[in-house]
Formats: C-alpha cells, structure tokens, sequence
C-alpha cells in the first residue's frame, strides 16, 4: 500500500491513527448529572473521572487528542443502563491536572491503571478514542488485570506506518511551528479531521476544544505517539481488539494480516474522526456488538 508523506502534524497524526452475552443489567439508564464526579490523584495528577457506579461490566471510555470525557456523552446515557460506565479527562486535558512533564503513551496508562485501582474496577472494557487507541492497547498489555477487551474508536488505521530518521526531523520543526502558532496551526489543519458530512457544529465544537488546549501538552502528546510501534505492541496484546473506524480515510487492514495481528473491524460509514457524536445511533449498535462479542468471549 503506498503513502504519501503527510506535510503537516495534524495530517501525520491522522496517518498515525490509520495506523449473545449475559448482561448485567440494572433498571434505569443514568443521565448524564446522576454520575458520580470525582479526582484519583496519580503521583499528586488530579485525574477527574465520572461513574455510573452500578454494574458488573465496566466501559471505561478515554477521549482523544484535545478534547475531554463528554464527547462520550451520549454513550454515557446508553450504556449506564446495561453497564457500569466510567469515563475520564486525560491529564493535562479537560479538568484534569496538568502538573507534570510527561505526556507518553506509557505514562497515560499508567493513569489508566490509577483510575481502575482506585475505583476497584474489575471486568473492564477499555474504550479509546483517536490517540487513546494507543493508550487502552499499552494499558491492556502493561497492566492486562482486570482488562477483557479493547475498542478503538477511529484509530489503528496504519498500524503498519513507520517514520524514517529524515522524517522525524522534518516533524520535530513541524511541531515547534504547531507549538508556536497552535491556534492558527489547528485552523489550517483541522478541516482534515472532518468529512464531507459533518454537522458544522460537529466542527466548531471540535475545533474550539483543540484550540483551547494548551499547546505544549498537545503538541508533546502527539510527538510521543509518533513513537509508540503499534504493530509490534499488537502481536503481543492478549485481550480481544474491535475497531470501529469511519471509511472517511481507509483502514489498512493488510497491515493486520501482515503482523498477524487479531482484531475486528466494525464500519461507521462516512463519518468523519467523531463517530460517536456525529452518528451517536450508529456508533452505539456497533459499539454494543463490540461489547457483546467480548464479553462472549469472556464467557467461553
């Protein structure tokens, strides 16, 4: 398959994203100011978090790059009624604290880890969105107890993609000028997170919240993903991988087949990287078939 070399951070970020079961159900679904809020402190790092606190199965949701826990809103809403269902803002994103200076993929799985002590979280789903893929993957093979499957939600669609010495140059200046002019950066850029069919509010909302982050923390979390090899950290994942990805860019699923990599592929359509707010319907009944076939699984 070949690839042309993206010219901006935003579009190797997205290059980089390319890269009947027994239910424990309770009575009412949970809205959205019934969750209980709280903080986990992770080495003094506030990590704020929402729970629905009932059930036996727990979807734990972890937000992409430069947003925060309620663009899992109406998935909060759906699944409390079937699940327990947990969300968080990544540190230095959201509300969460941003008192520290390391923004890798490793240690935002160690929050994740944090959190699911904290909240004994036991039979958990991990449920990530764009450059979370890389951090429910590295939480499940790091600290895999208590994990019993994955979903990634428009990413992995590259795994295969690696950068050359040249290449990280090039986006080590790349990422200076994005850090210096973020705001500009994320306007010029931003349209390539988009379909042709997303809502404009879809859009605006989207790039009101990646322009309000703060541009050390954004730019050094991206960097740090460029690093992450997501094939090889694949072919050692134990737990069941379900993808649900928009076709707005193809998923190279020769890469999977290449690594022999197990996973699960669940087609959104045309939406553009916001499956879940931008088709919450479709989302959820993939979302829903991910979780049964896991849980499934789990069973045997």
């Amino acid at each position: 398959m070949s690839m042309q070399r993206p010219s901006k951070p935003i579009l190797l970020f997205l290059l980089l994203l390319q890269f009947a079961a027994c239910r424990d159900r309770g009575t009412n679904p949970t809205t959205i100011s019934q969750m209980t809020k709280g903080t986990v402190d992770n080495n003094g790092v506030d990590i704020h978090y929402t729970d629905s606190k009932a059930g036996e199965t727990v979807l734990f949701f972890v937000h992409g790059w430069g947003i925060d826990h309620t663009y899992w809103d109406s998935q909060t809403s759906y699944f409390s009624k079937a699940y327990r269902v947990v969300t968080i803002d990544l540190p230095g994103f959201g509300t969460s604290g941003r008192n520290r200076t390391s923004w890798t993929v490793e240690a935002y799985a160690r929050d994740i880890k944090a959190v699911m002590e904290a909240l004994e979280l036991k039979k958990v789903i991990l449920i990530g969105h764009s450059m979370s893929g890389s951090i429910v993957v590295e939480a499940a093979r790091a600290h895999p107890s208590g994990i019993i499957g994955l979903v990634g939600v428009d990413n992995m669609k590259a795994i295969g993609f690696a950068m050359t010495p040249e290449m990280e140059r090039e986006w080590d200046t790349h990422y200076a000028t994005m850090e210096k002019h973020f705001e500009r950066s994320v306007a010029e850029e931003g349209k390539f997170l988009f379909s042709p069919t997303t809502d404009p509010a879809v859009q605006k909302r989207v790039l009101r919240d990646i322009s309000s982050a703060d541009p050390a923390i954004a730019v050094a979390s991206l960097k740090n993903l460029d690093k992450y090899p997501f094939a090889q950290k694949l072919q050692s994942l134990e737990q069941p991988l379900y993808l649900i990805n928009s076709d707005y860019q193809p998923t190279d699923t020769l890469a999977f087949k290449q690594n022999h990599i197990d996973y699960h592929l669940l087609n959104m359509g045309t939406t553009g990287h916001y499956p879940m707010i931008e088709n919450s319907k479709r989302f959820n009944a993939l979302l829903e078939k991910a979780i049964g076939s896991i849980m499934e699984k789990g069973a045997r």
